[in-house]
């Protein structure tokens, strides 16, 4: 899937660039970091199913796209454009959400037009999601909208912190 996930991305690139060409054989290769996802301490690699039929996959790791390290950040999310507008994305975002309590980052490419619509409303009606905030990428570590907050373990705690 993650040749999908590249594909995707590789009509956002800007004219002229060289990023995210077919090699010579006609595919992407392989994600940057996926193998390592299944042996460093820190990465989870999840696959989001529909049912029992393989959706897509988050990548989560310690990286901060602010620089050095964060709780947990979603290196990369993706849902098959077959399953897209369908909540499926959204329900996934919930669960991970769920499963993996704690301080967060989220961050989106400049040019992702869609993701950047798409991650502050999901995060945001995650129940046990407290203290979002949008900061903006320095240009250095990162060019785009970076998401932080935090995941909770009960999701009744934002109807009380929204109540003080």
């Amino acid at each position: 899937m993650s040749r999908f996930y590249i594909y995707d991305f590789s009509e956002m690139e800007p004219a002229g660039s060289d990023e995210m060409d077919f090699d010579q054989r006609g595919d992407f290769g392989v994600l940057p970091y996926l193998p390592e996802y299944w042996t460093e301490s820190g990465r989870r690699p999840l696959l989001i199913r529909l049912g029992e039929k393989p959706a897509g996959f988050a990548l989560i790791n310690t990286h901060s796209h602010r620089g050095g390290s964060v709780e947990r950040n979603m290196g990369e999310f993706f849902v098959a454009r077959k399953y897209r507008r369908r909540g499926v994305a959204g329900e996934a975002v919930r669960q991970v959400l769920a499963l993996y309590p704690g301080r967060w980052e989220v961050a989106v490419a400049e040019r992702n037009t869609a993701a950047k619509a798409f991650w502050p409303r999901a995060i945001a009606a995650a129940p046990n999601v407290t203290d979002l905030v949008r900061l903006e990428g320095d240009g250095e570590h990162w060019r785009g909208p970076i998401w932080t907050f935090k995941a909770s373990t009960s999701p009744g705690s934002r109807d009380r912190q929204n109540n003080r």
